[in-house]
């Protein structure tokens, strides 16, 4: 009896290994450009993975990715081997692709339709504005009697965009472009955004989440543009865009921020290059009617010389300390972005 007992224990044991060992090799995939792995390209081992909701893994080798990604599947982590070596690019200027789409699907390097996806060690660039000069283009789309769109190199361009998404995270990933929109993680109703160890480049509103985002130890740098960072928090009072020993640097005269809609910004330990415009982040002149007034609060942030100018001295609300400034209170504690 004892010995059928381990027989038995032991092809069970042996039966659920090799089911472990099946699942994991459906929901991990490594790609590299040169073909030393299974795919040549990322979005072919996006569409490999089981469309569940189990925990994904795709690996990046070092290479240069010329493409988009698609990711409308759950729960997927993709992790480069190596932030500067792993690179993923196109150029697309978003209003040039607006005249034949009628939303922004598709109008960015990485567009992002599903929950809880992960980059990890990428470079994601748009690299339109990089490469092109102002035009004048045929815009089916337009409302002007010609139907003409003039398509500037410092227009929105997109390197990341979400669409019916929420709980995206970046870690050690560099965003790139040189006209605005740059990361667009947009869900004003339910949007959770995290990024730590980022370095993010762009235009106008190059940094533009809306609802709840946290950026931590970020380095953001303005190419051209009115302002760096912008916020939308309309739907919901608590929304807010938060940072944390970031620093902020770009062309003289770069502007911080803007909005025009309602908005909540923290900035925490923050440090702005000497030549940032003293310019306070500012309200855009609007129609949107703002609910919550003006919601924009510094600690401990200086410039580089350590000079700091009476719109950035601390000003935190009297219910609020910096230890109380963490994921868990800017998530409302429905997600743990550091739980792997």
């Amino acid at each position: 009896m004892n010995s059928r007992l381990i027989v038995t224990f032991l092809f069970c044991f042996q039966f659920l290994l090799v089911q472990l060992q099946t699942h994991a090799q459906k929901n991990y995939f490594t790609v590299a450009a040169d073909g030393a792995a299974k795919f040549k390209t990322i979005q072919a081992a996006i569409d490999a993975l089981p469309d569940d909701t189990a925990s994904k893994i795709i690996e990046i080798k070092n290479g240069i990715y010329k493409e988009q990604i698609f990711i409308k599947k759950k729960n997927i982590t993709i992790k480069g081997t190596d932030k500067d070596d792993c690179i993923v690019i196109v150029a697309i200027a978003r209003d040039e692709f607006r005249c034949n789409h009628a939303d922004d699907w598709g109008v960015a390097t990485a567009n992002i339709g599903a929950d809880d996806i992960t980059f990890m060690n990428l470079t994601i660039t748009n690299s339109y504005g990089f490469e092109n000069e102002e035009k004048i283009i045929f815009c089916a789309n337009d409302t002007s009697a010609l139907q003409q769109k003039k398509i500037r190199k410092d227009g929105h361009q997109m390197a990341l965009r979400t669409m019916n998404a929420t709980k995206f995270k970046a870690i050690n990933c560099h965003f790139i472009a040189f006209g605005g929109d740059t990361v667009s993680p947009w869900d004003v109703d339910n949007g959770m955004w995290y990024f730590k160890n980022c370095i993010i480049e762009g235009g106008v509103d190059f940094y533009c989440p809306r609802g709840w985002a946290w950026a931590e130890e970020c380095t953001f740098i303005a190419h051209s543009g009115t302002a760096a960072i912008w916020h939308d928090g309309s739907k919901n009072e608590d929304s807010k865009s938060v940072f944390v020993n970031c620093n902020f640097k770009g062309y003289d005269g770069f502007k911080l921020g803007r909005y025009h809609r309602d908005a909540q910004f923290f900035l925490i330990n923050c440090r702005f290059a000497d030549n940032m415009s003293d310019t306070p982040i500012y309200q855009v002149n609007t129609n949107n009617q703002i609910q919550w007034g003006k919601r924009i609060y510094f600690f401990n942030c200086k410039r580089n010389n350590g000079e700091v100018i009476e719109w950035f001295a601390n000003n935190l609300p009297k219910n609020i300390t910096e230890k109380d400034i963490n994921t868990e209170w800017v998530f409302r504690n429905k997600w743990n972005p550091n739980k792997h």
